[in-house]
């Protein structure tokens, strides 16, 4: 599939940080198998909640305390009955959406660059 190319300043448009998910429950209205997740990406940005499929390599209880990426500047998006306000970052990964996580523990809400 051809997207094009994208530009630095499209990149730039992107403003993804570093959040701690804090709470997260089986989102049993999703269409396809989802966690809703809450995550803290610090005082300047909030807690955020978000639709994640990643159910296949991960259980509810071990992603509380995990650092994830995600776009935090994405207009929100009505999932069923529930207001997804960040896109947390994975890759589509042979055995299913592997999160995207900083290599050591960062601040809530530093700005991937």
């Amino acid at each position: 599939m051809d997207m094009g190319m994208a530009t630095f300043d499209d990149f730039l448009k992107l403003d993804i940080r570093v959040g701690e998910i804090i709470q997260a429950e089986v989102f049993e209205k999703a269409k396809k198998p989802a966690y809703k997740v809450w995550v803290d990406f610090g005082e300047e940005i909030g807690i955020k909640k978000s639709s994640a499929q990643i159910t296949e390599c991960y259980s509810a209880e071990e992603l509380i305390g995990k650092q994830v990426l995600g776009v935090v500047n994405f207009p929100p998006r009505q999932i069923a009955d529930f207001m997804s306000e960040v896109l947390v970052l994975g890759i589509y990964a042979e055995q299913g959406v592997v999160l995207i996580e900083p290599g050591k523990t960062v601040k809530k809400g530093d700005k991937l660059g």
